[in-house]
């Protein structure tokens, strides 16, 4: 099925021109960053192609973005839908992990990478490839890079393709490229959403209220910023701590919780309340090492029955490692399912989930409110281009991310492109 789009803005068209035009022939590479729902992925991926078949015949490519599964439901099959309808024949080689173009009498191959960790480095060895574009460049390893753009490097004429959304300042691609163009013969060209021409203003506000602090400035501004100070600065005490109000009821409850033997161990009883919103209800905190007594898995699972005074969820989200203490609760007859620990999207989601109202705290949360005061970034991590929090009094906050990756974690509907809710 052929996919409609508008004509492309003045910087996506520069995307499909640049390879062409003999004003940018001494340039290998091109660097497309900024801001969050732009279309880079649909020009570049595009424009790759065709430079690929205009310049090479017989030839190998990379492809790669950070997992192969993302990188076949985000680039490659909206790809497809793009160039089969304007004459390409492209045949998939699934088991192979890649992709034969034939236009116009020419023939290429395309291979897929995905370059999520340091190992990926491996997969490429012993490819010689005319071109690799990299789809979300930032969430890949150096070493990975660095291993496929040297693929290139034997073939004349090659080219290195590149986009990506803004990460910390010191990350490897921004000191090492972005901030290197010159002796890297690279073009850079940042986009925001203005630069989409198949937005409309709303479309710009509803993804910019989905972030805040150094998210917000990255996604949506299209800044290279420090995610420092405070993780939860924007918790408010007056907008966000409310109890369940008169004539609300309560219709579904859902526990989320952090484990821990030598640490805190956490439990977050959640209410989804007849008008739409989920209050965090009451919470369970035991910090053995303060005790100075630690309990087995067998003692907090009696806990556990106690505190929900007779509640039933409809299941609990948990701590993925703790799994004995799941088996525990298993026992006792309860839906346990692990918690998806992505630390850093984690927090983006729960931001902006305390900041469209979807959650609300009642006043029992107070070790919550204690942790959000002090929860912070580590800067020592940020100098070297990471951005990690301080594991420092964060098991609640860990609990309250856990929920909100799991029930309120948005995704994208396919077929119109808005943002859906996941049923737990």
């Amino acid at each position: 099925m052929a996919v409609e789009y508008t004509p492309p803005s003045a910087k996506q068209m520069f995307i499909l021109k640049w390879s062409f035009d003999p004003k940018w022939k001494n340039k290998n590479a091109f660097i497309a960053d900024g801001s969050i729902r732009t279309g880079k992925t649909m020009w570049m991926s595009q424009a790759f192609i065709y430079w690929a078949m205009s310049n090479f015949d017989g030839m190998d490519f990379i492809i790669a973005g950070k997992t192969i599964a993302s990188l076949k439901r985000n680039v490659i099959k909206p790809l497809e839908n793009y160039l089969r309808p304007r004459g390409y024949n492209i045949i998939e080689r699934q088991s192979d992990n890649k992709m034969i173009i034939n236009y116009g009498g020419v023939t290429n191959t395309f291979y897929w990478f995905g370059g999520k960790d340091e190992s990926s480095q491996d997969l490429v060895q012993g490819l010689t490839a005319a071109g690799c574009y990299f789809d979300e460049v930032a969430l890949m390893p150096e070493s990975f890079v660095n291993q496929a753009t040297g693929r290139c490097l034997s073939v004349e004429g090659h080219k290195y393709w590149f986009n990506c959304n803004p990460s910390n300042p010191y990350h490897w691609f921004k000191r090492h490229w972005i901030d290197d163009l010159k002796s890297k013969k690279a073009i850079r060209l940042r986009f925001n959403m203005h630069d989409n021409p198949i937005l409309t203003q709303q479309m710009i506000d509803d993804a910019s209220a989905m972030y805040s602090g150094a998210f917000y400035k990255r996604f949506i501004l299209g800044e290279w910023v420090s995610a420092d100070g405070l993780v939860y600065s924007n918790f408010d005490e007056e907008t966000m701590i409310r109890d369940v109000p008169d004539g609300v009821s309560i219709t579904t409850y859902i526990v989320s919780a952090d484990y821990g033997i030598y640490h805190p161990m956490v439990f977050i009883l959640w209410g989804k309340g007849s008008d739409g919103i989920w209050y965090a209800l009451d919470t369970y905190y035991y910090d053995g090492d303060e005790h100075q007594l630690q309990k087995t898995d067998e003692q907090y699972a009696d806990d556990f029955v106690h505190f929900l005074q007779g509640i039933k969820p409809q299941g609990i989200i948990m701590d993925p490692s703790a799994s004995s203490m799941i088996k525990a609760l298993q026992m006792r007859g309860y839906k346990v399912v692990k918690a998806n620990n992505d630390v850093n999207n984690g927090i983006r989601v729960t931001q902006m989930r305390m900041d469209d109202g979807s959650i609300k705290f009642t006043n029992k949360m107070q070790p919550l409110f204690k942790e959000l005061k002090t929860y912070s970034w580590d800067a020592k991590a940020a100098e070297k281009g990471k951005d990690q929090v301080i594991k420092k009094f964060d098991h609640e906050c860990d609990a309250l991310r856990y929920f909100c990756m799991k029930v309120l974690r948005p995704k994208e509907d396919k077929n119109n492109g808005v943002q859906m809710y996941k049923d737990f």
